[in-house]
């Protein structure tokens, strides 16, 4: 399972339009009439004997590449392949050419790392990965797209002792003509255990459907509880199936108590969780339950309300991301969030339900604005 919560429209092929801005209707023209000099004189010459039929030119075709079925082999080529693209681009400071391997939330969160670096004056980090275990889902027909898997590796910081974390990430392919990219990559907490995932003889994996009801959350769902949690509190009718945690209630206590801060300087605090466009992706375990792994958006808007009040600050978090003055009245940031969960499953009647609980976090600011006053 890889769905998304947009449109499902980009599985398809994309196409290549030539607009009037870029130039490329331009180029082509200059190409055809300096083509058509050279070949009228050729013509004329001709024309003095008897007419002959010339050969008419075709265009090549060219055939879309053949789908690769997606096996073990083929998944851990693509996360060694990535492992060394992106050290180079890291090694160089290269922030496009890192963003190449990368998309969705992952290209988000790579672009805003790859700015902080540049405004501290640090090198961007290096990492150095362990053995990784691949969950390969089993793909039935090689032509469906996305296909995706997930690995489970060991990662340190090169250079900072003491920094390895237990890795999850997902890799999705859109098409024959792609490449494989990280997509999203979230760190175990540290007193999190990781769940057994459930393999069959050949090796492979099995997939949750969006809308699975063996589990006790439909895998589509979960992202939107830990959102109602975190803006609601435990207190919430979606605290009954999902645990208290740094991450659920955490959330919750951390926006009340930077709310109270921002009243005391006389300004006022939003904090909203969102569903993104990202996919998502979910994997039977040996218990019967499922590994979900997703992304939030957490939209902040800290705002001057009153006339004659202090424009707000700029958080430090975001300074990277801003020119340092503020427009308007308002400071706004989105931050994309990374996310995995221990889905249980559904218990038998009159048995015990254990409640779904977070395991794996990892997120920044992604995005940060200062608005103008807008007029009335």
């Amino acid at each position: 399972m890889a769905e998304s919560r947009a449109e499902e429209a980009g599985r398809g092929r994309r196409a290549v339009e030539f607009g009037p801005g870029d130039g490329s209707v331009q180029r082509f023209s200059r190409v055809v009439a300096a083509a058509m000099i050279v070949v009228m004189p050729l013509a004329a010459g001709c024309a003095e004997g008897k007419a002959k039929a010339r050969p008419t030119a075709s265009m090549p075709t060219t055939s879309p590449p053949e789908p690769v079925p997606l096996t073990r082999d083929v998944a851990e080529r693509a996360f060694r392949t990535y492992v060394t693209d992106e050290d180079v681009a890291r090694a160089a400071g290269d922030e496009r050419l890192a963003l190449t391997w990368t998309s969705d939330g992952q290209s988000q969160l790579t672009a805003a790392e790859f700015r902080k670096a540049a405004y501290d004056g640090d090198p961007v980090r290096r990492f150095v990965y362990g053995e990784p275990k691949l969950y390969v889902p089993k793909v039935k027909d090689a032509s469906i797209y996305p296909q995706w898997f997930l690995v489970s590796v060991d990662r340190s910081v090169l250079g900072e002792s003491k920094s390895k974390r237990r890795a999850l990430m997902a890799f999705v392919l859109r098409g024959p003509s792609d490449d494989w990219k990280l997509t999203l990559a979230t760190l175990l907490q540290p007193k999190a255990k990781e769940p057994e995932i459930s393999i069959d003889k050949e090796g492979y994996a099995t997939p949750l459907g969006s809308d699975d009801t063996s589990v006790l959350i439909r895998p589509r769902d979960v992202g939107g509880i830990q959102a109602t949690i975190a803006a609601e509190g435990g207190r919430s009718v979606a605290a009954k199936v999902m645990k208290s945690g740094a991450v659920t209630t955490g959330f919750y206590r951390a926006a009340r108590r930077a709310k109270k801060k921002a009243k005391e300087k006389d300004l006022t605090l939003q904090v909203v969780y969102t569903a993104t466009p990202f996919p998502y992706f979910g994997l039977r375990t040996e218990s019967g339950g499922g590994l979900i792994i997703y992304s939030l958006f957490r939209n902040t808007s800290l705002a001057a309300k009153e006339p004659g009040t202090p424009k707000p600050e700029i958080p430090e978090e975001a300074e990277h991301l801003l020119d340092g003055t503020v427009e308007g009245n308002e400071v706004a940031t989105t931050s994309t969030l990374h996310f995995a969960a221990y889905d249980p499953a559904r218990a038998e009647k009159d048995e015990p339900q254990p409640k779904a609980h977070l395991i794996a976090d990892d997120g920044a600011i992604s995005k940060a604005a200062t608005p103008p006053i807008k007029k009335p």
